[in-house]
């Protein structure tokens, strides 16, 4: 497919995350003015509330763009998810015959605020990166026991928390938790001092069900795709995850990106899973490429200082995908709901510098990594991480937007009262 133009002349330009190709969906508002529903368009974002308000978009069951999070839309299934796309891209193209009638509509992103995109039902996490599960099993248990025995038959995960998810250029505050070091003799509270990242994607459910749904059914089911940060704090993990599994030190923050990129917008770019070294049960089978080519990088930024990219890599590098990951979480007759989150894993490539979390880049923190200024082993306070994603197609690219967020210091006591 190649770039459809747009009269909105920024959109057509080189490098563009937002051209009409993507028309990924926000929630954004101006000053005082209440959050209301929005695509990017170019350096723009287009008030599709306000274009509803006046009958320019008019949507089966609506209005659903009257409120500040894109649920309704999303409940309303795919035919209405393509009527949207259809309708805004009719009124955007180049040559649109309402294009003085729609030009009051455009706000500049530069004079927006972007808020949480959707309202998060749940969250589930997984652990479905090859490479980054062998890397850490490899740290922990040692290469010949890096993948857990149900590793390549199932996609693992966890459930998290839906009050743990932040929009992008939300602060961090580093977290306090129970931490046993190697040579202590008994645990104690203390604040995060291996406090990291995981560069994944999240997977957005559009579609509720109310038991068990294929592969094919559960890729139907989703909306689209935001860039997601889990923070993750290694020592208070390393403490409390046996015999269960992550519980506090994931549960400081979720960063997502403000905009969800539309599964239409990424069609072009299906790419498929990997050659399988154990058979997949049936349920898991996938009926065609369920993975996108997404180059994805991060960024590391000391207060005052200039960016280092510390990461670059690919979502196609993934074992498992959301669909698969979502068909799964159904087996048992788990419903899943409008809103609700899949963090697709930390995505790590086969390279050093394609590893997506810093407890890899720096292999436990026994091999610091250069940054502007100096090396890091995991965060320091003040540093701003920044995930970014992007699809690129024939003259186009399909972009999420920045997903960031600046880690402050830790409270100075956690239980102090007023």
């Amino acid at each position: 497919m190649a770039l459809i133009r747009s009269w909105v002349e920024s959109a057509n330009a080189p490098g563009c995350p937002f051209p009409l190709n993507n028309l990924p969906c926000g929630v954004f508002s101006v000053g005082e003015e209440e959050a209301r529903c929005g695509m990017a368009i170019g350096d723009c974002v287009l008030d599709l509330a306000a274009l509803e308000e006046t009958g320019l978009i008019a949507l089966d069951g609506g209005p659903l763009l009257d409120v500040p999070f894109w649920n309704e839309v999303m409940g309303a299934g795919p035919v209405v998810w393509a009527d949207l796309r259809a309708q805004v891209t009719a009124l955007l193209v180049e040559g649109a015959a309402r294009r003085d009638v729609v030009a009051p509509f455009l706000v500049p992103l530069a004079d927006v605020a972007l808020h949480l995109p959707f309202l998060v039902s749940e969250y589930t996490d997984f652990y479905a990166g090859r490479h980054h599960a062998t890397n850490v099993g490899t740290m922990f248990r040692g290469a010949e026991n890096a993948l857990p025995p149900n590793w390549l038959h199932i996609p693992i995960g966890y459930n998290g928390r839906a009050s743990s998810v932040v929009v992008s250029g939300t602060e961090v505050r580093r977290p306090w938790g129970q931490v046993k070091g190697p040579q202590d003799a008994t645990p104690r509270l203390a604040p995060s001092a291996r406090f990291d990242i995981e560069l994944e994607l999240g997977a957005v459910v559009g579609l509720s069900s109310d038991g068990p749904v294929t592969v094919a059914e559960a890729d139907a089911m989703i909306f689209g795709y935001v860039l997601l940060n889990d923070w993750s704090a290694r020592d208070i993990q390393a403490w409390e995850y046996q015999p269960l599994g992550p519980f506090q030190a994931k549960a400081t923050a979720t960063t997502i990106s403000p905009w969800i990129v539309m599964k239409a917008a990424l069609e072009p770019f299906r790419v498929s899973t990997p050659p399988r070294e154990v058979p997949l049960l049936p349920h898991l089978h996938e009926p065609g490429p369920m993975l996108y080519d997404i180059a994805l990088e991060v960024g590391l930024t000391p207060e005052g200082g200039t960016e280092t990219v510390i990461s670059r890599t690919n979502y196609a590098e993934m074992y498992y995908s959301a669909a698969q990951q979502l068909a799964h979480h159904t087996t048992c007759g788990c419903p899943m709901n409008v809103g609700d989150l899949l963090g697709s894993g930390t995505i790590s490539g086969p390279t050093k510098d394609s590893r997506g979390s810093l407890l890899e880049l720096s292999w436990g923190g026994k091999e610091p990594f250069p940054v502007q200024g100096g090396s890091r082993s995991f965060i320091q306070d003040n540093d701003t991480l920044t995930l970014r994603g992007a699809a690129r197609g024939e003259g186009y690219t399909i972009g999420f937007g920045d997903c960031t967020g600046k880690v402050i210091p830790a409270l100075a006591d956690p239980y102090a009262r007023n």
